[in-house]
């Protein structure tokens, strides 16, 4: 189970995705006759799926008397002519969904698929696969998801779910020390503190702080990512490390073999291409 979110924290965004799309009136379908008739979403590559509940919420709310089957279920690896969802009802409210819901679809995918081919890449080696913020503004609830979908695990949903004090925050506090004390004087006690190093003299310092859980490898080389690595273990600590920064599919493999924990790849939101499903009567 990826997990799903609840329809109430989407709904809102799908009406308003409507809207945006029927403008004062669907012309075109308002000239073809309303009849009952039966249509099927299927797959035109290999593909992971997601959003496929998304989907459904977006056609129930055209029209709640359309049945909706999901032959398919998100994460699942769908190859050409392979069903994803079949819709039987109203041809008007059908048309009237078809692209708000394949534009969705077709996103989450993307999404999904290509976390699918990071997660693929680092099997085997205990690293895991995390996005980042870079989401599009009223899709970061779904967006997420379908990392999930992919194999993927979700970074902070929001800024209030962990600390990232990052290198504009160290400049702003005046080094990383006074960053971590004022984080920690502020935030409460379960929430945890990850600090991002360009060099292996902050990972060294960072390493040195009792408060902080976790250290982002920003930018660095391969190489400096596994001297990283051999650092927390010669200073013996605990910290989680996360390696950040033009993360390419090529890249991922050599990254995780280091030992870090974390790969995070802001290109599974913000440069997934959508994934290629069609509807047809």
């Amino acid at each position: 189970m990826h997990n799903p979110p609840h329809p109430l924290t989407y709904l809102d965004a799908l009406k308003a995705f409507l809207r945006e799309d029927w403008g004062t009136q669907d012309w075109t379908t308002a000239a073809v006759p309303d009849r009952p008739m039966a249509a099927r979403v299927v797959a035109k590559q290999d593909l992971t799926v997601a959003g496929l509940p998304v989907a459904r919420e977006v056609l129930l709310a055209v029209d709640p008397a359309l049945r909706v089957d999901l032959p398919a279920r998100d994460g699942d690896r769908l190859r050409p002519g392979d069903e994803a969802l079949r819709i039987e009802g109203s041809s008007r409210a059908i048309l009237m969904a078809e692209r708000v819901m394949l534009n969705l679809l077709q996103r989450l995918s993307g999404t999904a698929t290509l976390t699918r081919a990071f997660a693929d890449a680092v099997a085997g080696t205990g690293a895991r696969i995390l996005d980042t913020r870079k989401t599009t503004p009223g899709l970061k609830v779904l967006e997420k998801y379908a990392v999930r979908c992919g194999g993927g695990f979700n970074h902070r949903l929001t800024l209030g779910d962990g600390i990232l004090i990052k290198e504009n925050h160290i400049a702003a506090a005046g080094g990383i020390g006074p960053a971590v004390a004022r984080a920690r004087a502020v935030a409460p006690s379960l929430v945890r503190i990850e600090v991002e190093a360009e060099t292996l003299d902050q990972v060294a310092e960072a390493m040195g702080i009792p408060e902080v859980d976790g250290i982002l490898l920003d930018n660095m080389s391969v190489d400096r990512m596994a001297e990283a690595v051999a650092l927390r273990i010669a200073q013996g600590s605990r910290v989680f490390l996360e390696a950040s920064g033009n993360m390419s599919l090529e890249r991922a493999r050599p990254v995780a073999e280091t030992g870090v924990d974390y790969l995070s790849v802001g290109a599974l939101t913000h440069s997934a291409p959508a994934a290629d499903l069609s509807l047809r009567f």
